[in-house]
């Protein structure tokens, strides 16, 4: 879906309650599973987080650990994304990034993503228009998983950055939400990784940026490149 600035305008004066949404559902190719069966649950129900040093920016508030979450098998280049409880209602970007869990760790429920672990591997592409970009308002995102990572425990990252408060910091909204996976048939692979929190600073100019005008022509993400 495409949308021009004025009514992503409006919409950003409609009461907050109608424009939250969560990330509930874990993809893998043509399945689509249960509500929080793979996917931890937090505690923000449809609210965001926006402190990007907090610690409830790994995997959102009260969602630090998984409680009874599955872990879903799945094979490295497979087609994974999630889906969402309604459809994404503020602009912005879709970011993925996944956290390979310490040797030491056999239960994902037990790890809380901390350390540098984490690697960005994909971040859904911007087409432009006169009046900037065409934030897409989507109701689930999917992507590959890279082939060449290490077969292992991961927790699987998606995040959506709401950009229409954002124009200075604390403003932009992070929806964000962890699958816990397991990763068979991967090649290995360096990827250079990061922690979460500490990726981002806030001060990044795809965080603190106004959308509206004057109009953007590019847009930077934030954060590392992507792992390919």
């Amino acid at each position: 879906m495409r949308i021009s600035s004025t009514v992503v305008a409006i919409a950003a004066l409609l009461p907050s309650a109608l424009a939250h949404y969560r990330f509930t559902s874990f993809i893998a190719g043509s399945t689509t599973t249960g509500a929080y069966q793979y996917v931890r649950q937090n505690s923000n129900y449809n609210s965001p987080v926006t402190d990007v040093k907090s610690s409830d920016f790994t995997c959102n508030a009260g969602a630090k650990l998984g409680t009874n979450t599955q872990t879903y098998t799945v094979a490295a280049g497979s087609t994974v994304g999630f889906a969402l409880d309604q459809q994404v209602f503020h602009p912005g970007p879709y970011i993925a990034y996944l956290g390979q869990a310490p040797s030491s760790v056999t239960d994902l429920n037990s790890w809380d993503g901390s350390g540098a672990n984490w690697f960005k591997i994909y971040q859904r592409p911007l087409t432009y228009s006169s009046n900037g970009p065409n934030w897409e308002m989507l109701s689930s995102v999917t992507f590959k998983l890279p082939t060449k990572i290490a077969s292992g425990l991961y927790l699987l990252r998606i995040e959506h950055i709401a950009l229409h408060s954002a124009t200075t910091y604390p403003g932009a909204q992070f929806y964000i939400s962890c699958a816990q996976i397991k990763v068979t048939g991967g090649s290995g692979g360096s990827p250079s990784k990061v922690s979460i929190p500490g990726v981002y600073t806030g001060s990044e100019p795809g965080i603190k940026v106004n959308i509206y005008y004057p109009i953007l022509t590019s847009y930077t993400y934030p954060g590392p490149a992507v792992y390919s």
